[in-house]
């Protein structure tokens, strides 16, 4: 359990040292450049991290450290609880950040701006994380640095099912990001490591369950087994359809696209109540009273 003992610490390690950069950089930069460089930057990085750490366990802990699967999901599932908490509204994912321009809610720029960056901590921390293995501070690494010079695709189908695979995990993954958005962190998190948790334990033999296209870029795409072009096809239309599909199912309407909404009927957001009756006691009518005419330069109603 020594070389568990050892991964728990990098996971700890690793969550530190980003939170004190978002922390200190929420402090220098402004708020835009702060959510769209180090913000995404630092989350890019504490992900691919612990995910790397992580696959290691999963490939290596069954034969060379005697824990089981139950073991490596519980700790998807709490390092998923932990970036739900820590991330404060980065995704590390490129597909969410185009869903997020799909929809509305990012410029073009600001969306350009997070790829880059995502990929980029997603290279510096495979980097990072393959020079902590060579340090080999268990037997795990050891044998890790044994593997790694001749790793092995995690892409164990064929591409057309992968593709399938990866699209269906994105889509749900994308329905749950867009379904659980404006609640609290607190509730959003447990919600969001739970899907991803059930999705890797559905779709991890088939592809590695990525859903994100850089994450699998620093992960699999330097290992032999399947083409440049192949890779591109699972890990990065598959999850960019998916998402396509989710943002469509949930809003009826794809907003960057077309704004007509081709599934939901849309209705009137308020409600116009209904005049009361005025009863009318004795001979006498009192005269209505005039209205004063409302105002057009409000807010109109807005249909959803």
């Amino acid at each position: 359990m020594a070389g568990l003992n050892v991964s728990i610490a990098f996971f700890f390690s690793i969550v530190a040292l980003c939170e004190v950069t978002r922390r200190l950089s929420k402090r220098i930069f402004p708020p835009k450049l702060y959510s769209c460089f180090a913000s995404e930057l630092a989350s890019s990085f504490q992900l691919c991290a612990c995910c790397l750490e992580l696959k290691m366990l999963v490939e290596i802990g069954p034969w060379g450290g005697g824990f089981g699967p139950d073991v490596s999901f519980t700790l998807l599932f709490l390092l998923f609880l932990v970036h739900g908490a820590s991330f404060d509204g980065a995704s590390a994912n490129p597909a969410v950040s185009l869903q997020e321009f799909l929809a509305l809610d990012s410029p073009f720029v600001a969306t350009v701006a997070k790829l880059l960056v995502q990929f980029m901590g997603m290279i510096a921390a495979g980097a990072l994380t393959k020079l902590y293995w060579s340090r080999e501070l268990t037997d795990f690494h050891m044998i890790q640095n044994l593997l790694a010079q001749d790793c092995s695709s995690s892409l164990n189908t064929s591409v057309s099912h992968g593709i399938f695979v990866e699209a269906t995990c994105s889509f749900f993954f994308n329905i749950a990001i867009l379904k659980f958005r404006s609640i609290s962190p607190m509730y959003r998190a447990p919600v969001i490591a739970l899907t991803v948790t059930a999705l890797a334990y559905t779709a991890a033999p088939f592809t590695g369950a990525f859903f994100n296209p850089a994450l699998a870029f620093a992960v699999t795409f330097s290992c032999s087994g399947n083409s440049l072009p192949e890779y591109m096809q699972v890990y990065w239309l598959g999850p960019t359809a998916g998402m396509l599909v989710a943002l469509f199912v949930y809003r009826g309407n794809i907003p960057r696209l077309f704004q007509t909404n081709l599934l939901y009927s849309q209705k009137n957001k308020y409600r116009i109540p209904k005049g009361k009756a005025i009863s009318v006691s004795g001979a006498e009518q009192r005269p209505p009273k005039t209205q004063k005419a409302t105002s057009c330069s409000g807010p109109s109603d807005r249909t959803e």
